[in-house]
């Protein structure tokens, strides 16, 4: 059975809260190679639409992966408080019918989601819109987290800024 990634990113699009891609699910839709299982996403942190999106993929069948209460995620405190005592970048969540990617959810972004969202690009298929992140974007990110894999992924971004094959 397929991952349903178009399913999710609707159920987000219907939750109405601005997101942007980023992560692997983002290098392949710019056209790069690249095995991914889920899906990273940065929402606005700053302007309370995390608790629509909580009850919009709670209510698609969404989990936390960790045993909290999803809603938790709602409240800066708290979040700030996962990062600084259980190391949290991410908030997961798990599509209990095992038909739809984890979502990973970044508890905070090197780059700030206004200007993610300002450059992002809009890439439609099937009909469902999704909102990527710039290449320039994804190249700083992955420069700020400096994983293996993560700089590899840099060149590849900066070979397909130079227009060089993928």
């Amino acid at each position: 059975m397929r991952t349903d990634f178009l399913g999710l990113l609707a159920t987000l699009n219907d939750a109405r809260v601005p997101y942007v891609v980023v992560g692997g699910l983002a290098l392949l839709l710019h056209g790069i190679d690249r095995v991914t299982a889920d899906v990273d996403l940065v929402i606005d942190l700053a302007t309370g639409g995390t608790l629509e999106l909580v009850n919009a993929l709670t209510t698609a069948g969404y989990r936390p992966v960790a045993p909290v209460d999803p809603t938790l995620f709602a409240d800066a405190t708290t979040r700030d408080q996962w990062r600084a005592e259980r190391n949290m970048e991410v908030f997961s969540l798990w599509d209990s019918t095992n038909r739809r990617p984890t979502l990973d959810v970044l508890l905070s972004s090197p780059v700030p989601f206004a200007d993610l969202h300002r450059d992002a690009s809009t890439i439609t298929l099937d009909g469902v819109p999704i909102t990527v992140a710039s290449i320039a974007h994804l190249i700083a990110m992955k420069q700020h987290t400096a994983r293996p894999r993560d700089l590899d992924d840099v060149e590849r971004l900066r070979a397909l800024q130079r227009g060089e094959q993928k």
